[in-house]
C-alpha cells in the first residue's frame, strides 16, 4: 500500500542530501606521501572533510617546496608539508600563511633517523660529536635536514656547522645511493624510505634519532593568504576535520603522558597509513611520527628556523617569521 508520509519523508530527506551536496565546497590537499601527514590520510579514510562540507581530493606531490608553489597558484587549497627555506621565502613575499601544524619531532618517535656511511664510521665517524668536518648528504641546500645539523646538533654537541661539507643529491633514493658508496658521510633522512635493509647489510649505520636528539617542528599546514582571508569559513571547515584525523592518530599511537604507545585502534591507524603512502604496514611501524593531537604549532622553533635560514643567506632578511603565522587559525604549542 502506498503510503504518503513515507514518501514524504523520504523525498525531504532526499532534497536535503541533495541541498547539501550542492553547498559542498570541494577542495584540493597537497600532501608528500609520508606517515609525517596522518592527519590528512585519516581524515579523508574517515569522511571527517566530507562530513565536514569540504570533500577534499589529495594530490601528492614528491617534495615538500612543490606543495607551497602550487598553494600559490591555486592548483591546491591546502597544503600539508614539510617546513623549508624556499616556504619561508615564498610565505614572506605575503602569499602563503602557516594554519597549523604537522609532525613534530618528539623524543621516543622514530620518524627521521641520523645515519652515517660504513666508510666514515671506520674512519672515525663513532659519534654525533664527530659530525664536524665531514660531508652531509641533503637533497638541496635548504632541505629541512639543514636546520636539525646546522642550528639543533651543531649547538648541543659543539662542533661548527661551516666545516660541513654540503652535498646536494636531489632526491632521498640518491642519498642512500651516495651513503651506501661512501661518496657522502652522513645524513637525516626518513627511516620509512629503504634504510633498514641498508642498516642490516651493514652499509650504513644508525647513529640517533632526531625526535631523541633535536625536537622541532617539522611539519606544517598552509594556504594561501588570499585563500585565508576570502574563505575563512572553509578553512575553519578543513581545520575542525584535520583536527579530528590528528586527534583519532594521536589516540592510536601515543598514550596519555605523550609517550609512544599502542592504543586498541593501532593497527586500523597503520592500515591507513599504509594505505595513503603506499608501504606496507610493517614498514609504517618503523618509522610512526608524533603529531599533536589539536595541530598545535611549535612557534618558538618555527621562528628559529627563520633566524637560522637567514643567517646562512638561505632566507632574505625581510622577511617576518611572525608575519608568516596565521594567527586567526593557528593554536600555538605552549613553550618550554
Amino acid at each position: 500500500m502506498w503510503d504518503y508520509r513515507s514518501c514524504l519523508i523520504s523525498s525531504l530527506c532526499a532534497a536535503s542530501l541533495l541541498a547539501s551536496a550542492a553547498s559542498a565546497e570541494p577542495i584540493r590537499i597537497g600532501v608528500v606521501a609520508v606517515g609525517a601527514f596522518a592527519p590528512v590520510y585519516v581524515a579523508q579514510e574517515r569522511g571527517y572533510f566530507a562530513a565536514a562540507g569540504v570533500p577534499a581530493e589529495l594530490v601528492y606531490f614528491d617534495a615538500a617546496a612543490p606543495v607551497a608553489v602550487a598553494t600559490v597558484s591555486g592548483d591546491i587549497d591546502f597544503g600539508v608539508t614539510a617546513v623549508t627555506a624556499a616556504f619561508y621565502n615564498l610565505a614572506g613575499q605575503g602569499e602563503l600563511k602557516i594554519i597549523a601544524a604537522a609532525a613534530h619531532e618528539a623524543p621516543g618517535f622514530q620518524l627521521q633517523a641520523l645515519v652515517a656511511s660504513r666508510h666514515a664510521v671506520e674512519n672515525g665517524l663513532k659519534s654525533l660529536k664527530d659530525l664536524g668536518g665531514r660531508s652531509f648528504a641533503l637533497t638541496t641546500k635548504g632541505a629541512p635536514p639543514i636546520y636539525v645539523v646546522g642550528a639543533r646538533l651543531a649547538e648541543k654537541y659543539g662542533f661548527d656547522f661551516k666545516s660541513i661539507t654540503l652535498v646536494q643529491l636531489q632526491t632521498i633514493p640518491n642519498i642512500s645511493t651516495a651513503l651506501a658508496g661512501g661518496r657522502a658521510d652522513f645524513s637525516a633522512v626518513s627511516f620509512t624510505t629503504g634504510l633498514a635493509p641498508l642498516i642490516d647489510r651493514g652499509d650504513i649505520k644508525l647513529m640517533g634519532w632526531v625526535g631523541d636528539e633535536a625536537p622541532w617542528q617539522f611539519g606544517i599546514v598552509l594556504t594561501a593568504t588570499k585563500t585565508a582571508d576570502a574563505r575563512r569559513d572553509t578553512v575553519d571547515k578543513f581545520l575542525a576535520a584535520y583536527r579530528k584525523g590528528a586527534r583519532d592518530y594521536q589516540d592510536a599511537v601515543t598514550a596519555a603522558d605523550g609517550k609512544r604507545k599502542d592504543g586498541p585502534d593501532a593497527d586500523a591507524m597503520i592500515a591507513i597509513l599504509a594505505k595513503y603512502t603506499k608501504q606496507s604496514p610493517a614498514d609504517v611501524k618503523l618509522g610512526i611520527p608524533y603529531l599533536d593531537a589539536d595541530a598545535r604549532l611549535d612557534v618558538a622553533d618555527v621562528l628559529n628556523q627563520v633566524r637560522f635560514y637567514k643567517s646562512l643567506g638561505l632566507v632574505k632578511s625581510e622577511v617576518d617569521g611572525k608575519g608568516l603565522i596565521d594567527r586567526r587559525f593557528v593554536v600555538a604549542l605552549p613553550e618550554h
